[in-house]
């Protein structure tokens, strides 16, 4: 968010289930603190401006159809919708039970953002999972699946090069035209064989 502000860049986080705009407390299932960064940053907990920039998933919609897009958008599912805990609630279910629930949502939801102007002319939408199959005691071996969608990636590219999430924050304030690259991001390895 710091480099962002200091940009001159505007950003939301757009999180399901988020009890209300600017909301920063504990979890509220099945929404989770964890998974939406910016309820922890100093920068947002200590300036009510910014916090208002965490809503509710559904403004996000609204936001492309009023053509009031940030900057930067954060996505994040509930944990029905996005494979890690059984769809619409229930008890149990199977793998491909969430997969397909996540799938759908994407569909569903992601889908409009691709197909709006906003991200024909220059998006970057990169999905990303924060962990490996729940089996696998070696978390992956830090292995996780990444997609990388623009207007401006490479067709069906897939890499052999190992990337952390300090590659992802250097690409994606790379895309936002923001030089300055914070800690262990500024000697990140670049991500831009994914481009044209």
């Amino acid at each position: 968010v710091r480099e962002l502000i200091a940009a001159g860049k505007t950003w939301k986080s757009y999180a399901e289930s988020l009890p209300a705009a600017g909301y920063t407390g504990p979890d509220a299932p099945p929404y989770l603190k964890h998974h939406n960064p910016f309820a922890y940053f100093s920068d947002v907990l200590n300036n009510s401006a910014q916090a208002s920039n965490l809503v509710p998933f559904g403004q996000l919609l609204a936001d492309f159809a009023n053509n009031q897009v940030p900057n930067y958008s954060f996505i994040a599912p509930n944990t029905q919708d996005d494979a890690h805990d059984c769809p619409g609630g229930a008890s149990t279910c199977s793998d491909s039970q969430k997969l397909s629930a996540a799938d759908q949502w994407l569909q569903t939801n992601i889908g409009k953002v691709l197909q709006s102007s906003a991200f024909q002319t220059d998006g970057l939408l990169i999905i990303v999972f924060d962990e490996s199959d729940i089996s696998d005691m070696n978390h992956g071996g830090g292995h996780v699946a990444m997609v990388l969608l623009s207007p401006k990636a490479k067709a069906g590219f897939q890499s052999t090069t190992f990337y952390q999430h300090q590659s992802t924050l250097r690409a994606t304030l790379e895309a936002l035209g923001i030089a300055s690259l914070p800690g262990a991001a500024a000697g990140a390895t670049d991500m831009g064989e994914f481009f044209k």
